[in-house]
């Protein structure tokens, strides 16, 4: 019970902010009609009635088996088996991820189940890899110049409509059921290391877990050669509380089913795992069931919240202050949001609880929080400049991403593992569902195009993050070295006193 009031407040002051903002809004720079208000309304609702069922069943059903199969394949000292495991693991994953879906069908260039079993396919390869990279003790960093210089270099020969899809892709695959089972299946694999690269290899999955998604759908752009055109948003028409009611009551079953086919590979990987390994005694067992009923419950009721509350007045916001005479307020309100938004993304609070287990309380929760909500905050910011201007997001991302990889030399190796981690929890599905909508509506009240201009936002959401977290390492390295200078410089006093002291004696 406790942990049930804990996480309902959790939730509460993730959203409450968010929505604040929007009624602001919606009284001031964005009216919105009264119909989309109260859709929003209820989704708030929704949202915090879903975030609390999914942090409490993903905590005691998701985390437990990720972290059993993790410890699993630790112990085997074969390779090819443990390889094709992961490869497994992370394709259904990733076909189960909501957040995967919901940009899928906002890119119908690309039929919705081809998108999806190439961004699978591109997440199981690098769980592999990531596998690989433990056994070895390969450097994170090393690994992640060598695949970001790549996927730079590929991107060169890609339809230039399609980058900011591909690197939205490597965000939102990394979502709320993606993020809490890979970070647990990475605990289980750290000890493969030894104690000595333990806390270190605990992180660092997620954020090869993205790489796969942008150089699988940069090399399907190629291959497939799809059309460049865009899913239409259609805002539902509301005129009392009664039809915003039955537009949650038909939506539910949808999503539902939707998260129920999704959750059924993993359903019964719990059950041939447990068959085999009988790794959970009864009463543990009972308890992961009971877990994911309850991260069952909360991903449709989230998703619901989301996408029917939520979205709409999204679009409307972004239309509504594209079009007034003060369109450069889209930058200060955009980040305005993205500083808040990210609080109410579920996958954050498995993050930070994680972060702040295997640091042993060295990386708090609130200094993360704060250092995600920055980085998010700037994303956003840029992202609306480039709606308003139609800057190009290559300079950006090699920027970013140059900058990120340099930081890695001078920071502790477990700060560029929980960065590039952040970096993909980040972007989930309130940037797809929220922020996303907030950038097309924007882009096309301004004319201007929705795959280069507003497609991306997801993409810098997910790389702001590797750049505030790792600064927030170096900062608390050199804070460590001005401590240890400190206590050395006065050592040293005390040393020469004695000396003195003696002398004098003598």
């Amino acid at each position: 019970m406790h942990h049930i009031q804990t996480s309902v407040k959790e939730s509460l002051q993730s959203v409450l902010p968010i929505a604040a903002i929007v009624l602001l809004l919606s009284v001031t720079a964005a009216p919105l009609n009264a119909g989309v208000l109260v859709l929003f309304l209820f989704g708030t609702l929704l949202l915090i009635g879903g975030m609390s069922f999914f942090t409490v069943g993903s905590g005691i059903s998701m985390e437990p088996l990720g972290e059993a199969i993790g410890n699993r394949v630790a112990k085997s000292r074969k390779w090819i088996p443990p390889l094709l495991v992961c490869f497994i693991l992370g394709a259904v994953i990733t076909i189960a991820e909501p957040d995967l879906q919901v940009l899928a069908e906002q890119v119908p260039a690309i039929p919705n189940m081809v998108l999806i079993l190439c961004v699978a396919a591109g997440v199981g390869l690098f769980l592999a890899i990531a596998l690989f990279r433990i056994r070895r003790n390969i450097p994170l960093a090393r690994l992640l110049i060598v695949f970001y210089i790549g996927i730079i270099a590929l991107a060169f020969f890609v339809p230039s409509d399609f980058v900011a899809t591909a690197f939205d892709s490597g965000g939102v695959t990394t979502g709320p059921i993606t993020v809490p089972f890979i970070m647990a299946l990475g605990t289980g694999l750290a000890a493969i290391g030894g104690k000595k690269h333990e806390r270190e290899n605990s992180f660092g999955l997620v954020s090869l877990c993205s790489i796969g998604p942008i150089l699988s759908v940069l090399v399907l752009s190629i291959c497939y050669n799809p059309d460049s055109e865009t899913a239409q948003t259609v805002l539902p028409e509301v005129l009392t509380t009664k039809d915003a009611f039955l537009q949650f009551f038909h939506a539910i079953p949808h999503y539902a089913e939707e998260v129920l086919i999704a959750f059924l590979p993993i359903v019964g990987l719990f059950l041939i795992f447990q068959l085999f390994s009988r790794r959970f005694h009864k009463h543990q067992f009972v308890k992961v069931c009971v877990g994911m009923l309850y991260t069952f419950v909360g991903l449709v009721l989230f998703l619901t919240g989301a996408n029917v509350g939520f979205m709409p007045a999204g679009k409307l916001i972004g239309s509504a202050i594209a079009q007034s005479d003060a369109r450069w307020l889209l930058i200060p309100i955009g980040m305005l949001m993205g500083y808040f938004v990210v609080s109410a993304e579920p996958a954050v609070h498995s993050l930070k609880k994680q972060v702040n287990e295997v640091t042993n309380g060295a990386i708090t929760q609130r200094s993360l929080g704060l250092a995600l909500s920055i980085g998010v905050a700037v994303s956003v910011g840029i992202s609306m400049l480039r709606v308003l201007t139609g800057i190009s997001i290559f300079p950006f991302l090699i920027g970013g991403y140059t900058v990120s990889l340099v930081i890695s030399f001078f920071v502790p190796p477990i700060y560029t593992g929980i960065a590039f981690d952040s970096g993909g929890v980040a972007s989930g599905p309130m940037t797809t569902t929220f922020m996303l909508p907030f950038a097309v509506g924007a882009c096309e009240m301004l004319g201007g195009n929705i795959m280069t201009d507003a497609f991306g936002i997801v993409a810098m959401i997910a790389m702001t993050p590797l750049i505030t977290i790792q600064v927030l390492g170096l900062s608390g390295n050199l804070r460590r070295h001005r401590m240890l200078k400190k206590a050395h410089d006065e050592f040293r006093q005390v040393e020469d006193d004695i000396v003195y002291f003696e002398e004098v004696a003598v």
